[in-house]
């Protein structure tokens, strides 16, 4: 069996022999006093036995985000030395910055904890994956409603009748355990009409991707750092943004990110309009003369890494 099959093998199964004391937790960010960016642009060198999978949990990163930011790439067999872009640099989505938020195209929810006296505001990120195509996550205003260790999972009948067309049968319940879907925390959302849940997962590998049933899974030990963190009522908004921009220290960046597919018949095609409209309402408050051929090349990449689009005095500077 070659190296690639093993590695495909040992992804899918979800077996990566990764350390504990190897995997990131949630990056806590400092919220800036102005502006809308946080994070630091980063890159690292691949090791023979990475594949970008590796890294981007090692990064606290999900597989969308390293793949995008890294075209050309083989995500399994990056090769040793291979330079990896690291996007951790980003937009905050344009929402109120406080309690959870998920960007859904971005795979990527923030957490704006309450304010400490004395000590600066931030927001705690991490990758998720979100639901698949027909199975689509709401979007919209809802709150946690009940937090959950060890949950059991019932898969509605919905779910339990796709497995059976591809002849896998589910119980109608499955409890707590290493064959869990749900991993080992689980918050229930306050959504009418489903059961939508931000929870682990026994599959890390699929997190950062649009694959589950409307849920939003994380890695095992994010969503245990999350689960901690977060109390019943916390507002939870669910956003539909793969374009964002924001200022930092008098720039204008965008970010782009691939849209979700919408339909196991439709995808919704990327809309440049929806971008140019972002990008004039920003300077139409401040003004400042827009580098349009850059904001083209970003959205034609959708790389989801900022990339700055207007001019300081006349000069353009390089993105950063």
């Amino acid at each position: 069996m070659s190296l690639m099959r093993n590695r495909w093998v040992q992804v899918l199964a979800g077996v990566a022999t990764l350390l504990a004391a190897s995997l990131a937790l949630g990056a806590s960010l400092p919220l800036p006093a102005e502006g809308d960016l946080v994070g630091d642009y980063a890159e690292i060198a691949a090791t023979r036995e990475d594949t970008l999978i590796d890294i981007a949990r090692r990064s606290s990163l999900g597989y969308e985000e390293v793949v995008n930011a890294n075209p050309g790439v083989d995500p399994w067999l990056p090769g040793e030395g291979t330079v990896v872009r690291l996007p951790l640099r980003r937009v905050l989505p344009d929402a109120p910055r406080e309690g959870i938020v998920v960007n859904l195209p971005e795979h990527r929810l923030y957490y704006y904890p309450p304010a400490k006296p004395g000590e600066p505001r931030v927001v705690v990120t991490y990758p998720v994956s979100v639901g698949k195509m027909d199975w689509s996550t709401p979007l919209g205003l809802t709150k946690v409603a009940s937090k959950i260790k060890d949950p059991p999972w019932y898969p509605p009948e919905s779910v339990r009748a796709e497995h059976a067309a591809h002849g896998d049968m589910l119980p109608k319940m499955i409890p707590a355990g290493p064959d869990n879907p749900l991993g080992l925390f689980a918050m229930r959302l306050a959504i009418p009409g489903g059961s939508y849940l931000i929870h682990g997962t026994n599959k890390p590998a699929g997190v950062g991707m649009q694959v589950t049933h409307g849920c939003m899974r994380l890695y095992p030990e994010h969503i245990e750092e999350l689960f901690k963190m977060v109390a019943v009522d916390t507002p939870v908004r669910l956003v539909n943004q793969p374009h964002k921009v924001g200022w930092s220290e008098g720039q204008l960046y965008v970010e782009v990110h691939p849209p979700l597919e919408a339909t196991s018949s439709a995808v919704i095609e990327p809309d440049r309009s929806s971008l140019a409209r972002l990008v004039a309402n920003a300077v139409r408050l401040r003004p400042a003369p827009v580098l349009w051929a850059r904001a083209e090349t970003a959205f034609e990449q959708a790389q989801g890494i900022p990339v700055a689009v207007t001019e300081v005095s006349g000069t353009a500077l390089a993105s950063r």
